[in-house]
């Protein structure tokens, strides 16, 4: 039986081809700012989900290291075995605060938050409605849930009523990013609000890319559009405009306490080291106090788009960081890419599974660390590489 079994994962191994081989993965070798060190060479970062610098910024360093001073490196144990510390009591609050709701809890990766969660409110009775597009977290916990699902076309909110209208499910989830990590566009959230409210369904908002980087007070995609609270349940991260790691679901104080003790994502895991919980709450704090970071992010993004526009590339719509240069197949995706790191410039390839056969893309993302003569020199070698290669480039990817 252990021979049939190690021969299958044997032949499984053989027969099936990784996206990317680990021989041409790049490494990083320094902070992850708006130029680091990869494969021993100084590029220029165009990948990094880091929007406004805080993985690097000085407070942020310091507070990461005074917490390891104090509380040590790790928590020892799952946070109800004894693990809850009072700093990540004080960053629960905080992040309630700057999601606008009564309490959120914190989990050790959005992944896990998305897939606990999910999993913990939904059951084999009920419905869940999710965007085609939405993270692979999210498609994980619909999974684990045991609901059934129904996946509905991007952004397509005329579908979306139609199958809620003929849902007869006890309990119905609509669930979306609110920033689509791939294509860098912004859900429809107040059509979403709306039908939610009109089919007595719960709204789930991933809000991963969105926190820190959309809204007058980087509160998200809810700030955004000025409607706080009007979603049931927030996923945020820690990992990405907030410079740390580790991931949180913001709402009311009931739904915060269900997970606490159904969660088996919070339940069966370490908590998140004091470093990384000192490093978000501090990252909080410089949201709060530094805005001119977040209007750097925004200047920055809105330079580049238009430089690449003016250089003649076609880009999906869009308004985010994110900005996507589809290509077409992924070993054109991967040599763009490489003519790139020759440069000077890191930017990452995506392909298939994470998008369709047909759109590979380079995924560009600006930081509030670059400066424009950085941002220029990119969008320029871009479409020069574009050129040198021969590549039709098409907003479509057809």
């Amino acid at each position: 039986m252990t021979g049939s079994a190690d021969a299958s994962i044997k032949e499984r191994l053989v027969t099936e081809n990784t996206t990317t081989p680990p021989s041409s993965q790049k490494i990083l070798e320094s902070e992850p700012g708006h130029k680091c060190l990869i494969s021993g060479k100084e590029v220029i970062m165009l990948s990094s989900n880091n929007y406004l610098g805080l993985a690097s910024h000085p407070r942020v360093k310091r507070a990461s290291q005074e917490a390891i001073e104090r509380y040590g490196c790790s928590t020892g144990a799952a946070r109800r075995l004894g693990g809850l510390t009072v700093i990540q009591k004080q960053l629960e609050e905080e992040l309630a605060k700057f999601k606008s709701t009564d309490s959120a809890v914190v989990f050790t990766s959005g992944y896990t938050a998305n897939v606990g969660t999910i999993q913990a409110l939904m059951g084999k009775e009920d419905m869940i409605f999710s965007d085609e597009l939405n993270h692979a977290s999210i498609v994980d916990g619909c999974r684990l849930s045991g609901a059934r699902v129904e996946v509905f076309p991007h952004c397509d909110t005329v579908a979306l009523e139609r199958i809620l209208a003929n849902s007869r499910a006890r309990k119905k989830l609509v669930v979306t990013d609110s920033v689509f990590s791939m294509n860098g566009d912004i859900a429809p959230i107040p059509d979403l609000v709306r039908l939610a409210g009109e089919f007595n369904a719960s709204l789930m908002v991933d809000d991963a890319h969105a926190t820190g980087v959309l809204g007058e007070h980087g509160g998200g995609c809810l700030d955004h559009f000025h409607l706080e609270g009007q979603a049931e349940v927030v996923m945020g991260t820690l990992g990405k405009a907030l410079g740390s790691v580790g991931g949180f679901i913001a709402g009311s104080s009931r739904l915060v306490e269900f997970l606490e003790s159904k969660g088996r994502s919070i339940l069966f895991t370490t908590a998140l080291p004091p470093a990384a919980v000192a490093a978000s709450l501090e990252a909080l704090m410089v949201i709060r106090e530094e805005p001119e970071l977040r209007r750097k992010l925004w200047h920055n993004t809105t330079f580049f788009r238009d430089r690449l526009k003016r250089n003649g590339l076609h880009l999906l719509p869009g308004e985010t960081p994110i900005i996507p240069i589809i290509v077409g197949e992924t070993s054109q995706a991967e040599r763009l890419a490489g003519l790139l790191f020759s440069k000077g410039i890191f930017v990452s390839r995506v392909g298939y599974p994470y998008v369709p056969e047909g759109q590979a893309r380079l995924r560009t993302i600006v930081s509030a660390q670059h400066t424009t003569e950085e941002l220029a020199y990119c969008a320029d070698a871009i479409s020069e590489s574009i050129k040198e290669m021969g590549l039709e480039q098409k907003p479509s990817g057809q």
